[in-house]
């Protein structure tokens, strides 16, 4: 049989165009011929690699088919579907020997249009499956990282992002910035949460929320970050709202604080624009937890920090009123995350200020008694 070289022309201009490799669609169609091969003429095989009885080859030059049937080589044969005598073995090829597998080539005029459409149905589904594999393999080695995305639609609960003509990706609600909307056709930056490979194709799952996507935004802006100079230590998120960062800086002479936030603020500002104007509080590390829980409660000033007695990994953070409201947060939020960043418990508590003291307080004795009287 013959396909021609048209057929090869269209073979090499589809693997090109889906990106594939001309050799695996051979190799499929090769597969597909033989199955159908097999239904017609041999309808008891069950084409596994055990009863495999033919072997159908494509030439990718010329296009011609080489069908072969296999058979073992046995004294008395007791399965004429797949063994054949020594006699016949050799009439058909003089090298042939007990035990081994002969080639008899076959020419099946009439092998027909039933063969032709099995044929094409397997191929179809063999490049849709090839094509999912590639798209696996594509994405499989971007877990962690930040792709460029564009909103397509709502599905139920789940939000159906593109990632490129022939990927989607899910952004489920857990994922989702609260009160970012999701306009079709909005592009925005998400983090690849998830790459499952499963039969209906790979399945990619994003976010918006994680701490790994301000991460790696933060190494795209900075260049100290990239060339790590400073190394990010630990982010917590609220999505949307706030987030803190804390950095240490392996070079004496940067100040890590100054180099994330950037002249002005632009570095900073760069990054929080990508995440609804999320507000970010960059904040220097130290190995000393107490130094460490006063800087995580920036942009409060607090004037000095305490260990809970008892109390493992506990403390407690003296602020002075005026930054009482700064220190706790809209409904607790900065204090959380504090508590998050550095993994202790944080309690709040306010500190008088300091006051010179007053005549009344020098002559308690003086006015008490007079108020007596």
């Amino acid at each position: 049989m013959r396909l021609g070289r048209e057929f090869i022309d269209a073979l090499d201009s589809l693997a090109e165009e889906r990106g594939l490799d001309v050799d695996v669609i051979i190799s499929t169609i090769e597969a597909a011929l033989s199955s159908a091969y097999n239904r017609k003429y041999h309808p008891g095989s069950t084409g596994t690699t055990s009863d495999k009885n033919t072997e159908i080859r494509i030439d990718h030059d010329t296009g011609d088919i080489t069908v072969n049937e296999l058979r073992k080589v046995v004294d008395s044969p007791k399965d004429p579907e797949h063994e054949i005598t020594l006699d016949d073995a050799l009439a058909i090829d003089s090298t042939a020997a007990l035990g081994g597998i002969i080639r008899i080539e076959r020419n099946p005029t009439d092998f027909g249009r039933i063969a032709a459409q099995t044929a094409r149905q397997v191929i179809t589904q063999r490049l849709r499956d090839e094509e999912r594999r590639v798209v696996y393999s594509a994405f499989a080695d971007k877990v962690g990282d930040v792709v460029n995305g564009t909103v397509f639609k709502i599905d139920g609960d789940q939000i159906i992002i593109h990632l490129s003509d022939k990927t989607d990706a899910t952004l489920p609600r857990r994922e989702r910035i609260q009160g970012e909307k999701y306009i079709p056709g909005t592009t925005m930056k998400f983090y690849v949460l998830d790459v499952k490979n499963n039969i209906r194709g790979p399945r990619i799952t994003v976010s918006r929320t994680h701490p790994g996507l301000l991460k790696r935004l933060m190494e795209i802006e900075i260049p100290e970050i990239q060339q790590g100079v400073i190394e990010i230590k630990n982010i917590v998120r609220d999505g949307g709202m706030r987030a803190k960062v804390s950095l240490v800086t392996l070079d004496p002479d940067v100040d890590p604080v100054g180099a994330c936030v950037g002249s002005s603020g632009t570095r900073i500002k760069a990054v929080s624009s990508a995440l609804r104007n999320e507000k970010i509080d960059v904040v220097v590390f130290s190995n000393d937890p107490l130094v460490y829980i006063k800087n995580a409660l920036s942009p409060a000033q607090v004037a000095r920090v305490e260990p809970v007695l008892d109390h493992e990994r506990e403390a407690t953070a003296y602020v002075y009123p005026d930054q009482l409201s700064l220190a706790i947060g809209k409904a607790g939020q900065n204090v959380r995350l504090a508590a998050k960043l550095t993994g202790w418990k944080v309690n709040i508590s306010t500190l008088e200020p300091e006051r010179m003291p007053t005549l009344k307080d020098i002559f308690h004795d003086v006015f008490s008694d007079d108020e007596k009287h």
